[in-house]
């Protein structure tokens, strides 16, 4: 099983050149920075697990990628939604139905007296020793291993380079990945920036404070408000963009914000030479790409 040591290639993109680090290539059940999450998990000695619990959206890729790791350990996955569309349910796509054609147990608690899903596994579902519960979206200590791994894959590949500054950007949800990044290459001088996703700085700050570092990335901000999970003809111009001059298929969820992001702070810091970690999670494209073909009449 390939989890480590993705390739890296190069492109140009709106006159900016930089290489891509390909972390959608790892496997095909373990995308993008879900693969480097969940590294130490698939290696974690814990015979007494038996049952692998999470929660998040019914379309997370942490479902299908958490999934893909209990098949592989031979664990029973317990993930908890608030809700599924009923269409979902009589025809799923996407993470969804991939994570359930790998055995997951995807369960609502719309209709439970406690109702948010994480209090629900917390205070009903209530697991016990044989049980492992992990955050939303993989924000987890846990998550540094893997994390560390890549940081060293990249800089085994900067040492073959002749001498730049670099900087490494990536989009955060939970933002474990970016602060994990920016723990390991810190010592290295080479500097991390992320764009916040699912909320704003302040909430990405809030993530990383419960992880207990100090060291954080380089937050860059839209210059207006991106709710997460909206449909913006913005992000899907981009992503069509990112597609026709790279030739490579980005994740639309994440990955357009990121590059919108970028394109903005680039001109003003051309001093770096930019490596992007691929983000995976295509199979959400499943999902996404119809939402987004209906919205612009195609």
């Amino acid at each position: 099983m390939k989890l480590s040591h993705s390739p890296i290639t190069q492109h140009r993109f709106q006159g900016v050149d930089f290489y891509l680090k390909r972390d959608d290539k790892l496997h095909p059940q373990f995308c993008g920075n879900k693969a480097r999450k969940f590294l130490g998990l698939l290696e974690l000695e814990a015979p007494a697990i038996t049952t692998l619990i999470s929660y998040g959206s019914v379309q997370a890729n942490s479902l299908y990628s958490l999934a893909g790791l209990a098949a592989i350990r031979g664990w029973k996955l317990e993930y908890y939604v608030h809700r599924i569309p009923k269409w979902l349910q009589q025809r799923p796509i996407g993470n969804y139905r991939a994570a359930l054609e790998l055995g997951a147990q995807v369960m609502t608690t719309e209709n439970e007296a406690i109702n948010h899903p994480h209090d629900h596994i917390v205070q009903v579902r209530q697991p016990d020793e044989h049980c492992l519960f992990i955050e939303e979206g993989g924000r987890s200590p846990l998550a540094e291993y893997g994390v560390k791994q890549l940081a060293l894959e990249l800089l085994e590949w900067i040492q073959q380079q002749p001498k730049q500054h670099w900087i490494i950007a990536l989009p955060s949800g939970t933002g474990a990945t970016s602060l994990y990044l920016q723990k390991a290459l810190q010592p290295h001088d080479i500097q991390v920036i992320t764009c916040p996703c699912v909320g704003g700085a302040d909430y990405l700050r809030q993530q990383w404070q419960q992880l207990a570092d100090t060291l954080y990335p380089t937050i860059i901000e839209p210059s207006r408000k991106h709710h997460f999970g909206h449909l913006y003809r913005e992000d899907y111009q981009i992503w069509q963009q990112l597609y026709e001059q790279t030739h490579v298929e980005f994740d639309l969820l994440y990955d357009p914000l990121m590059w919108r992001c970028l394109l903005d702070w680039l001109p003003n810091n051309q001093q770096y030479s930019l490596i992007y970690i691929h983000q995976g999670g295509l199979l959400g494209n499943e999902s996404m790409l119809p939402r987004y073909q209906r919205l612009c009449g195609e």
